[in-house]
């Protein structure tokens, strides 16, 4: 799948949240917006990325920032993670991968050196208008928000 690119309008998705209500990206329009995409809700790089971003919330929503997550938890899912881990910003479930694949997040990676097919833990970054202004693949799950904040002049 291609990946975005600095510049790029930003995919239009509408997906369920952890309480099964429906989320779009068209009701982030105006507020910038950071959507990281994680392979599994309640593993321990996953967990530690989600709590990360919930302990950097304030940081990010004081500089104009939402932060939601994606993955192709189900709903139910996401559900427990969220109350488990107290966190604070909508979780979304995309079990089918097309949002994940329409912002290169889904497709082939290296896993303990072999070559495998799933989610590719991803940061996408967007100003008011939906257009992609910092656009990360690859990323580490530890260490990643700290390394966000510091790119988006945060920290």
């Amino acid at each position: 799948m291609p990946r975005l690119e600095t510049g790029d309008i930003a995919p239009d998705f509408t997906l369920q949240d952890s309480t099964g209500e429906k989320v779009s990206l068209g009701d982030f329009r105006g507020r910038k917006l950071v959507i990281f995409f994680y392979p599994a809700a309640m593993t321990p790089g996953c967990t530690k990325e989600a709590c990360d971003f919930r302990d950097s919330l304030s940081t990010l929503r004081d500089a104009g920032y939402e932060v939601i997550g994606i993955s192709p938890d189900v709903p139910e899912k996401l559900a427990r993670f969220t109350e488990q881990e107290a966190l604070t910003y909508p979780l979304l479930s995309d079990p089918d991968k097309q949002v994940l694949e329409a912002y290169g997040a889904y497709g082939e990676k290296k896993l303990y050196g072999k070559t495998v097919t799933g989610v590719i833990r991803s940061t996408i970054v967007l100003d008011e208008d939906g257009v992609v202004v910092l656009p990360k693949y690859n990323v580490r799950a530890t260490g990643h928000v700290a390394a966000l904040s510091k790119a988006l002049k945060l920290a």
